[in-house]
């Protein structure tokens, strides 16, 4: 992708899965990664086997929805590498529950990671991309957000939360140079997925028009290119990469 080289990026919710390989995604298209999660294990890990190659990441324990953590975190990234390019708001959570079974408590907790925490990491890296008239933010929503889902209430209104705030910030930042665009997955192959039921999992792909799920190498690519310099007319879009469930 072309001007992805040496640009600073953080990827949130990296520990695994679609964050993982996005981290890895940047890395091998020769940027600095920021890999932050929750899970400092799990992150370290990831960082460390792309040290391994000679790739450049770091790795940083971070909850996404707690202001002041995400705000110190921010700086010192700044502080570290003189400014931050690209971020890419990853992180989430599921609670699944039908609405008579829906606690305030799963409500709450989806909606403060996956909708405040986008909001958050935005805000504080926005701040700091603007003084330079340039930046790149993607977030993560979903395909649920456009169509709806049996038992995810909390999880489809965040995501949908996440389609509204990307349009808003991308109107409001496009003046200063910032790009704010959303990747909407489908269903994707991951240690979450692969928990489900096999018979559940043949009942998605079939309403799959490609017949399989993505690998989460597949969104990774969407996030690269939606930051690269390919993409540098493109703002307040919402690409749902999802195989043709949702035309």
């Amino acid at each position: 992708m072309r001007g992805l080289k040496d640009k600073v990026v953080i990827v949130t919710g990296a520990g695994r899965g679609i964050g993982r390989a996005t981290a890895e995604r940047f890395a091998e298209e020769g940027a600095v990664v920021v890999a932050a999660d929750l899970d400092e294990a799990g992150v370290r890990e990831v960082a460390d086997a792309l040290q391994a190659r000679g790739l450049r990441a770091h790795a940083a324990r971070l909850d996404v929805a707690d202001r002041e953590g995400a705000r110190a975190f921010v700086a010192a990234v700044e502080a570290e590498h003189g400014r931050i390019d690209v971020l890419v708001n990853n992180a989430g959570i599921l609670a699944d529950a039908t609405l008579a079974k829906l606690t305030d408590e799963q409500f709450e907790r989806v909606l403060r990671v996956n909708l405040q925490g986008t909001f958050v990491m935005a805000q504080e890296v926005a701040a700091r991309m603007k003084p330079r008239k340039a930046g790149a933010i993607i977030n993560a929503s979903s395909v649920v957000a456009l169509y709806g889902n049996f038992g995810q209430t909390n999880y489809v209104a965040s995501k949908a939360g996440v389609i509204g705030m990307t349009r808003v910030w991308a109107r409001e930042l496009g003046k200063d140079g910032i790009r704010v665009n959303a990747v909407a997955p489908g269903f994707v192959e991951t240690d979450m997925t692969r928990q489900i039921p096999p018979k559940v999992t043949e009942m998605l792909v079939a309403k799959v028009p490609l017949q399989r799920m993505a690998q989460a190498s597949e969104l990774a690519s969407v996030y690269a290119f939606l930051a690269s310099d390919d993409a540098s007319y493109i703002t307040g879009a919402v690409i749902s990469v999802d195989g043709g469930v949702v035309m």
